[in-house]
């Protein structure tokens, strides 16, 4: 995994592939995956991942709260 601090990109190899990408994927507004020639997953890149991860990890905390209040007794 590599962050590039200045771009606020950061690039994710998956399982320590150093294989050349060969096509991408963009799956979500800056979320793009990397594939081999065969169509394998490679890497994964994220613009703007400072942002990202913030929204990503917030979304999961309320919604793990969300579900403990849920079973809380009021």
């Amino acid at each position: 995994m590599r962050y590039f601090e200045e771009e606020d990109v950061l690039h994710i190899n998956v399982a320590g592939s150093d294989e050349r990408e060969a096509g991408s994927v963009e799956l979500m507004p800056d979320v793009t995956v990397e594939l081999n020639a065969q169509g394998e997953l490679i890497g994964i890149e994220i613009l703007n991942a400072s942002r990202f991860i913030r929204d990503s990890v917030v979304e999961s905390i309320q919604g793990r709260f969300l579900r403990i209040s849920e079973l809380q007794p009021a």
